[in-house]
């Protein structure tokens, strides 16, 4: 059980385009109706892809013509919640205290609200949390139909889970769901069907460009293919060091090799590994137009190349070898963000121990450094998520790395 909602919350919410027009404010505690859920807000991470929203306004996908002037939103995609107040007409499905994550792209038409959208939301199929339905930047957020409807309420499996593991399922999940997109298609005879099989090549030869954030939480998560190379390479080797620091161990565990690289001799240490051959998967993990189109030249024959790292509209298109998409079956995929299933295996994952998400972390603070927070990410003045406790008081950001269920404890009980 949990303490009754007050009447009013602190929540971070966009008025308009522009970091000046995010206000942390004190507004109503929204009251759920029969179908809907109201939660309180464990922890919350900073995203990046806010920057993106309060840049575009209305002119966002996910917004659609909504006005922030007139109708400002919530945000925060990131978060781990607990129910505390239950519909009438969802009684027998949840209960008050039981903790779940979100998947915040919601793939179902908005029901509330539909007159605020462009052309009253004809033609829509999706909603976003942190866009349009209420964020995790907040003390409390309503649990809307859509949400329900489209399964993409999670349970945390294990209740001991730190509120910051929980809370960062959403992005370590998104490299979940890029990886099960690669597939290589494998032959048991000559004269025996082909057979799809999706992930990394297991006993292959895996690559991720770009150790960043994202690219360390996919170096992490492609273990679980059991790859048997698994090179990281990226310019900064303050950043490989962090890959040196945390992945070793599990990688022996699982019987693959790791290493790590500057980019400059990626080719050649490629070259050593696959004894010519070339990478089997490559996950680029930045979004550079020059490494995409390179990175078709470093696959093995049958190979995978991931375009993770998104590039900017109008910088998007690159050139694609077709001879080797003929001649060398190399196939090209891309993905952004994940669906319910993958949130789950992250948490499933991470009740397992098979993610240690306390690594990925730099700071954490109270609610109301959201802007600052949002400002380092901009300026890559931190590198690492950032996590916010919406219930704890007054805190400037402070370090976290290698951040542990004790940390978090102490942190809550220390600005309670």
């Amino acid at each position: 059980m949990i303490e009754q909602a007050p009447s009013h919350m602190l929540a971070a919410r966009l008025h308009g385009i522009g970091l000046e027009n995010l206000c942390v404010e004190r507004v109503p505690v929204p009251q759920p109706n029969d179908n809907q859920l109201l939660a309180r807000v464990d922890a919350a991470g900073v995203c990046s892809s806010n920057l993106k929203l309060i840049a575009q306004g209305s002119d966002h996908t996910f917004l659609n013509g909504w006005d922030l002037t007139r109708f400002p939103i919530q945000l925060g995609d990131e978060g781990c919640i607990t129910v505390a107040a239950v519909g009438k007409n969802l009684g027998d499905r949840f209960e008050v205290g039981r903790r779940y994550c979100i998947q915040p792209a919601v793939d179902h038409p908005p029901i509330h609200h539909r007159e605020r959208y462009r052309n009253g939301g004809e033609g829509m199929t999706k909603v976003a949390v942190g866009y349009t339905l209420p964020g995790h930047l907040a003390q409390y957020l309503l649990v809307t139909e859509e949400i329900i409807a489209a399964g993409c309420l999670l349970p945390v499996p294990d209740e001991d889970m730190p509120y910051f593991a929980a809370a960062l399922a959403e992005p370590i999940s998104c490299a979940i769901s890029a990886q099960d997109r690669h597939f290589h298609i494998r032959q048991r005879a000559p004269d025996a069907p082909r057979e799809p099989k999706l992930g990394l090549l297991h006993g292959g030869v895996a690559m991720v460009i770009g150790a960043g954030p994202m690219g360390r939480m996919h170096a992490e998560a492609a273990l679980r293919y059991r790859p048997g190379h698994l090179i990281v390479v990226d310019v900064m080797q303050s950043r490989l060091q962090w890959v040196e620091d945390a992945l070793p161990e599990r990688a022996r565990a699982v019987g693959c090799e790791l290493h790590t690289v500057l980019s400059e001799q990626a080719v050649e240490l490629l070259g050593a590994v696959s004894e010519g051959r070339g990478a089997d998967d490559i996950i680029v993990a930045v979004a550079n137009r020059g490494l995409q189109t390179q990175a078709q030249q470093w696959l093995a024959k049958g190979g995978v190349l991931n375009l993770f790292g998104g590039l900017k509209k109008g910088e998007h298109i690159i050139d694609l070898d077709t001879l080797r998409v003929h001649y060398d079956d190399i196939r090209i995929c891309g993905s952004s963000g994940g669906s319910p299933a993958d949130i789950a295996e992250t948490l499933r994952m991470t009740a397992a121990r098979e993610l240690d998400v306390g690594r990925h972390m730099t700071m954490v603070g109270s609610l109301d450094q959201l802007t600052r927070a949002l400002e380092m990410v901009r300026d890559i003045e931190t590198d690492g998520k950032i996590v916010l406790y919406p219930h704890v008081r007054h805190t400037p950001l402070e370090q976290a790395r290698n951040w542990t269920l004790g940390d978090e404890q102490t942190f809550v009980k220390r600005h309670a």
